[in-house]
């Protein structure tokens, strides 16, 4: 099992803050839930009862990642849609949602106030790799459940020592051998270069790039990565044009991840096939380059684009867009990352659904024990599954192409846990 030294130190860091001020009040606060059943007596039951569960939530709602806090706003509508009609299980969810700007530090702040002063069953959606590394010794300490980070860090899963943490989403690992896989088939002989975020995100996915195209003839030739503090990555991608690298591979987050197409845009003598990750896939990083601007771009995913009229008279989008006009009528029902958060807390009801205690230990137990659960938003053929030595819910991708004012998905999905194994094994 491996975990990145810099998550270690982001941990450790984060770790003795929090514990410092944090007092062993396990007890105190299981006193405060319902008692469980019989068979789950003595397991820890606050922030639920037999009527609500309250759950939190952190993301950048500020901040050079703000686009993501989008999320937070799908979540939060499904949650209320739920409520509507009657709950989880009968009970009413409160999702309390926080501020990180991005940044570690204060995501140690949201998670202690979340857990110490709010009471929570569980820390659901911590985004960002850094926020998630920087607070999951904490929760794992106070056997708080983390389910469905929003990151895909493969540590998530190849890590043993965390079992209150699990991932979502496809990790970035295993996004990188979609990108591998393809241009294996459409550029053997591809030379390729990479802008990537400095931190384990953009190292987890450039990483896996490199492993999966190792022996081939697909050659990186240029390398540039830039701060979550940087201004701008113009300076990069001119150096990265100077490569003459015929693919570009795209590793950001949404703000970086339009000013890299702007500039691969606007360099009418560089022409690489350029590959998006899929953080920064949706419409609302492409719109602002101009849908002109972007035509061919690659990326994958792994579920529904609301923007894509092929989902038109599905039972799910139907219910998507109702519920986003009744709850939250000055929302762009396109904009993906509003499908993102809708698609991740259907899946966590799934989660909850198959507690046997409604306990923490249960929901600890749940998301690891998932066997091709379907969840309504997800593209067809990809499912939730997790087990004994499998902590990767979702390792199915689909790749898709822009073209015209939307993504068009191609080929057929790549199942990474049957052709390359789980991440790390």
């Amino acid at each position: 099992m491996r975990k990145t030294t810099a998550l270690r130190v982001a941990a450790a860091a984060s770790t003795a803050l929090l514990l410092a001020t944090a007092c062993d009040s396990r007890r105190g606060d299981d006193a405060q839930g319902t008692a469980a059943d019989g068979a789950c007596k003595g397991e820890q039951t606050t922030g639920i009862t037999d009527t609500t569960i309250k759950l939190g939530g952190i993301y950048p709602l500020s901040g050079p990642a703000s686009a993501y806090g989008t999320i937070s706003n799908g979540v939060s509508t499904y949650f209320k849609h739920v409520n509507d009609k009657g709950g989880i299980d009968g009970r009413k969810v409160e999702f309390v949602v926080r501020d990180d700007g991005y940044q570690p530090p204060k995501a140690v702040e949201e998670a202690r106030r979340l857990v110490e002063r709010e009471k929570v069953f569980a820390l659901f959606q911590s985004l960002g790799t850094p926020s998630t590394a920087a607070v999951w010794d904490y929760l794992n300490e106070r056997k708080v459940p983390q389910p469905f980070v929003a990151t895909g860090a493969s540590a998530w899963g190849t890590d043993d020592k965390h079992p209150w943490t699990i991932g979502w989403q496809p990790d970035y690992v295993s996004e990188a051998r979609v990108y591998a896989k393809y241009l294996k088939e459409e550029k053997p002989k591809a030379k390729v270069a990479v802008l990537f975020q400095n931190d384990d995100f953009g190292k987890d996915l450039l990483g896996g790039f490199k492993k999966a195209v190792a022996g081939s003839g697909i050659e990186v030739v240029a390398e540039e990565s830039y701060e979550v503090t940087d201004p701008s990555v113009s300076a990069q991608m001119t150096s990265l044009a100077r490569s003459g690298a015929d693919a570009l591979l795209n590793v950001t987050t949404p703000k970086f991840g339009s000013q890299a197409l702007a500039a691969d845009a606007k360099n009418t003598k560089w022409n690489p096939l350029h590959i998006v990750n899929n953080v920064s896939s949706s419409a609302s990083v492409l719109e602002p380059v101009g849908f002109k601007n972007v035509q061919g771009v690659v990326s994958a995913t792994y579920f529904k684009d609301p923007a894509d009229p092929q989902w038109a008279d599905d039972r799910e989008m139907k219910t998507y867009n109702e519920a986003l006009d009744k709850y939250a009528p000055d929302s762009d029902p396109t904009n993906q990352f509003n499908a993102y958060g809708w698609a991740a807390a259907s899946s966590l009801h799934k989660a909850l659904d198959a507690m046997e205690c409604p306990t923490r230990e249960g929901l600890r137990d749940a998301v690891r024990n998932l066997k091709d659960v379907e969840v309504g938003m997800l593209l067809p053929g990809v499912t939730l599954s997790t087990g004994p030595d499998d902590a990767f819910p979702i390792e199915t991708m689909q790749l898709m192409r822009f073209k015209g004012e939307r993504w068009q998905l191609f080929g057929d999905p790549v199942d990474t846990r049957k052709e390359f194994g789980a991440p790390g094994h």
